[in-house]
């Protein structure tokens, strides 16, 4: 099992849009690719609360079963249509790939 967590920082407008704004739309944007690529086994975006500036605006966590299902994920149209969006908007970006044994 593979997981994929990555951080942004965001800046502050963007085309009219507050932080916050953009922040939904990346979180709508990103959950909604489940239902696009199944290689997803599990999506999560998170809007910070938290107001340290060491603090990330959003985080995404997101699960598969291997190595090449993320490959595709992060290869897939949807998912690079929403990385290009990102860019535009991020000033920051930390990213962890790792494999997961768990205990079964």
């Amino acid at each position: 099992m593979i997981k994929h967590i990555v951080m942004w920082k965001l800046i502050d407008y963007y085309e009219g849009k507050t932080k916050n704004e953009i922040a939904e739309t990346i979180k709508e944007n990103i959950e909604a690719l489940k239902e696009v690529i199944p290689q997803i086994k599990e999506v999560e975006v998170g809007i910070n609360f938290n107001s340290s500036d060491a603090a990330f605006d959003l985080s995404l966590y997101s699960v598969f079963d291997s190595r090449e299902d993320l490959e595709i994920y992060q290869n897939h149209p949807q998912h690079l249509k929403i990385a290009e969006y990102i860019a535009k908007v991020r000033t920051q970006r930390v990213v962890c790939d790792y494999e997961f044994k768990g205990n079964n």
